[in-house]
């Protein structure tokens, strides 16, 4: 089967800050396909770096969904391309694509970053069609394939990118906008507030890593067994939507109190915050709050960001809402507990336990069953490369372009025997 673009009309939303969605669709025209990019703000304007193919959407929020099946009509579109599928202009109009018989290409962070990136059709993380899955599922589609799988890098690679795009974005919707006077963010904060967290995140970088250091080194030294905790961002879709908490506030309360309830006494607990959270949320005084309400205030620590791999090497389990840097827990062949919807919250994986019992003696994952499951993901879903950096833009463009050409979605290409070949990380340059 020839992989064209020939008579495929591709209509881009909103994508991750940066030119990616840009590049990808300048390799889309050059497969034949006619493309088309609608922007909701200026910074979408600005990294779309072709005025003849940019849609500026000016209406309102209550117009858009009926703006969408217009333009969809205009411009005969058969392709919807988005970042994330939960933000409330995504949502809309992948109801409406459905309805007009689209395909839905959904671009989102890798389940097994961070190098690798999330492609599937139609629906992302608690909308995966990994959820319909059972390891016996994976199993079957992986019958004849038989590979040494790359192991999980211990670095994030491009977040100093990822922080300087999302700046550099935010820069554009505060002080650049007033030609998209309905715009309204998908998270509560408003776009000065943002602006600002992205700012002074980047300013406080030295100073956080400082601390982060010093934090790092005190648990390091002090020979204590530990659990950690991985946090989420509160705004992130995944902890919102696909997850029983309305707030970061009441999972800390959950996680500290079945510590404080289950672990024994000469255990600690390690609070490991997401690499780009941003101080919107008060976590260090919400955390030593409860800490010492419930008496456990000396065995409580909190590390601000950083690298997951040197805390996971020690750590005797881990607790999370639906992280997917639980995948690296389940990697190591840790004891993991989830709270929310995940693609790995499967019984192979992870502990049933209630979260006191699973602090007093945590159960261990079945190690053999999430090999042949991160096995499938690398064979299906889970793209090498990255959204930020120009080294992780060219290694996601050389496999990416030709798995949305084609007519099967990754997990039936695999099936169908038309997926194609994975990219070794160490080889791509």
């Amino acid at each position: 089967m020839t992989l064209s673009g020939k008579d495929k009309t591709f209509l881009f939303l909103q994508g991750p800050h940066g030119p990616f969605f840009y590049r990808l669709g300048k390799m889309l025209k050059a497969a034949g396909a006619e493309v088309w990019r609608v922007g909701f703000n200026k910074g979408d304007d600005a990294f779309w770096f072709s005025n003849d193919t940019y849609i500026p959407y000016l209406g309102s929020h209550d117009d858009w969904a009926d703006a969408f099946c217009r333009i969809v009509e205009e411009k005969a579109v058969t392709d919807l391309v988005l970042y994330g599928d939960t933000r409330p202009i995504h949502a809309q109009a992948i109801e409406r694509a459905r309805a007009m018989g689209l395909r839905i290409h959904v671009y989102e962070e890798g389940y097994l970053r961070p190098y690798w990136v999330s492609y599937e059709r139609n629906g992302a993380n608690g909308h995966s069609r990994l959820m319909d899955m059972s390891v016996d599922d994976m199993r079957k589609a992986l019958e004849g394939l038989d590979l040494d799988l790359p192991d999980a890098p211990a670095r994030w690679g491009d977040m100093r990118q990822h922080v300087f795009y999302g700046m550099v974005y935010h820069y554009f919707v505060f002080l650049r906008n007033w030609k998209y006077r309905n715009f309204r963010p998908h998270r509560s904060l408003t776009v000065t507030k943002e602006f600002q967290l992205y700012l002074k995140r980047l300013v406080t970088m030295p100073f956080t890593a400082m601390q982060r250091r010093l934090a790092t080194l005190r648990i390091k030294h002090g020979g204590f067994p530990y659990h950690l905790v991985l946090l989420q961002l509160e705004h992130d879709s995944s902890f919102q939507m696909h997850s029983p908490f309305k707030t970061m506030t009441d999972f800390l309360e959950l996680a500290i109190d079945g510590f404080a309830k289950g672990a024994p006494t000469h255990h600690h607990l390690v609070l490991k915050a997401h690499p780009l959270e941003d101080g919107r949320v008060p976590l260090l005084h919400e955390i030593k709050q409860i800490a010492k309400r419930l008496g456990v205030a000396d065995r409580v620590h909190y590390v601000r960001g950083g690298k997951l791999a040197g805390l996971l090497n020690t750590a005797r389990s881990a607790v999370t809402v639906n992280s997917t840097a639980a995948q690296q827990v389940l990697w190591r062949g840790l004891p993991l507990k989830v709270f929310g919807d995940a693609v790995y919250n499967m019984p192979e994986f992870v502990s049933t336990q209630s979260l006191p019992e699973f602090f007093t003696n945590p159960t261990r994952p079945d190690s053999r069953a999430y090999r042949d499951y991160r096995h499938y993901l690398l064979e299906t879903s889970q793209i090498p490369g990255g959204f930020y950096s120009a080294r992780g833009r060219r290694q996601l463009l050389r496999q990416v372009v030709d798995m949305m050409l084609a007519q099967e979605d990754p997990y039936d290409a695999l099936v169908a025997g038309t997926a194609t070949p994975r990219q070794q990380l160490h080889v791509v340059k």
